[in-house]
C-alpha cells in the first residue's frame, strides 16, 4: 500500500514559481524594445546605455569608409552599405555581422578634411558589446595609417 498526501494537501509552491516565473518574464519583455542606430535606422535591444564609440581622423570621406569596408570585410561580412535618405552625399553608412553581432558603422565628414567615424554593435539578444565596437574602431585607425 503506498501513501500519498498530494491529493489531500494543496501545495502552492508549484503555483507561486509558475507565477514568478511569468512575472519576471513579462517584465523583460516590458523592457525590451527598439533603440536607433548610427546609421538612423532602428534595432532590438533589451539593454540601453552607451553602444557606439566614435573617432575623428584628419582624412577623406572615401579614404575613411574604404578603412571601414576594408575592416569589415576582413573581420566578418558587410550586408548592406547605404546613404541615409535624410542626409547628403557627406555621410555613409554600413551594416555587418562580425561574430554574430550586428555592427553599425557610420562615416561621416565633419568638414572637408576631417571625417567622423560612429561604430555600434548588438548582440542577436539585443545588448550592446562595447568590446568588438572598441575593436573595429582601432581597426579603421589602424588600417589608415597604413
Amino acid at each position: 500500500m503506498v501513501l500519498d498526501a498530494r491529493g489531500f494537501f494543496y501545495c502552492p509552491e508549484g503555483d507561486m514559481k509558475k507565477t514568478l516565473f511569468a512575472a519576471l518574464a513579462a517584465a523583460s519583455f516590458l523592457t525590451a524594445g527598439c533603440v536607433g542606430t548610427v546609421s538612423d535606422t532602428h534595432t532590438f535591444a533589451t539593454t540601453w546605455g552607451k553602444d557606439s564609440v566614435a573617432g575623428r581622423y584628419q582624412r577623406t570621406l572615401d579614404q575613411v569608409y574604404q578603412a571601414s569596408v576594408a575592416v569589415i570585410q576582413t573581420d566578418g561580412v558587410m550586408i548592406n552599405e547605404y546613404i541615409p535618405h535624410d542626409s547628403t552625399n557627406a555621410v555613409r553608412s554600413l551594416l555587418a555581422r562580425v561574430n554574430g553581432r550586428k555592427v553599425w558603422v557610420r562615416v561621416e565628414s565633419v568638414d572637408p578634411k576631417t571625417t567622423q567615424v560612429d561604430v555600434q554593435a548588438r548582440t542577436k539578444w539585443g545588448t550592446r558589446d562595447l568590446d568588438l565596437v572598441h575593436e573595429i574602431e582601432k581597426e579603421i585607425a589602424l588600417q589608415l595609417a597604413r
